[in-house]
């Protein structure tokens, strides 16, 4: 099944992006760190939950609810990758299999998303339950390579990239919003068509500020060191 997202073309760009090929990107503290996933990768599952549990990665991609989504990719920058084609399984079909087993807290309404190099971001449980927000495990037909965060990323194409999390090893259910790595400079939603590109001040004010980090930003992914592996399971 494929599933069209909004904003994937670049005549169609939200306000105050610019198109620009897909590379790796984020936070500068982060772009040394490369993780090399173990060879069979699980999925810790945690927080305000009553029964914590690892599923292996290989179950969750066999699920038959696989979809590809066809989304661009919007970072807070100001760049926009488009054309993308994302293949996985819906977020929301892995909540359904494992809130039956792990059973979160009632009024857990956020949900943190970590990666194997550290990094992590929470959303809103209603904004990654949207049917185009995937863990992926495919970019254009092809296994996910390391850049582009193998073994699973999370994809959330209506917000910003700093929510679609590379190397995707937990998930931790939440009473409260967790600022996460970004820290102050994140919305709690980050939603692109709003944009909602940080809690302080208007988005459009950001643009600016943000474009003129993007050479400094791209230089230290470029020159980032060789991958490091991950810690064994």
């Amino acid at each position: 099944m494929t599933v069209p997202s909004g904003h994937v073309g670049a005549a169609a760009l939200p306000p105050g992006q610019r198109p620009a090929p897909l590379a790796r990107f984020g936070l500068p503290r982060f772009a040394g760190v490369v993780p090399v996933p173990p060879p069979h990768p699980v999925l810790t599952v945690g927080g305000v939950v009553r029964h914590p549990t690892q599923l292996a990665v290989a179950e969750l991609t066999g699920l038959p609810s696989r979809r590809e989504v066809h989304a661009a990719l919007h970072c807070v920058t100001t760049w926009s990758a488009t054309g993308l084609r994302w293949g996985g399984v819906p977020f929301a079909a892995v909540h359904e299999l494992v809130t039956g087993l792990v059973r979160p807290h009632p009024r857990a309404t956020w949900v943190t998303v970590t990666g194997l190099d550290g990094y992590r971001a929470c959303l809103r449980l209603d904004d990654a339950l949207a049917d185009d927000v995937l863990l992926a495990d495919s970019l254009d037909g092809e296994p996910l390579t390391g850049p582009h965060g193998a073994p699973l990323r999370l994809v959330v194409p209506r917000s910003y990239g700093y929510k679609s999390v590379r190397h995707v090893c937990a998930l931790d259910y939440r009473l409260a919003y967790d600022a996460g790595s970004a820290g102050w400079l994140a919305h709690p939603r980050g939603r692109v068509d709003r944009e909602e590109r940080s809690r302080l001040l208007p988005g459009p004010v950001w643009r600016a500020v943000w474009r003129n980090t993007q050479p400094s930003v791209r230089r230290a992914y470029r020159s980032g060191p060789a991958p490091q592996r991950s810690d064994p399971e």
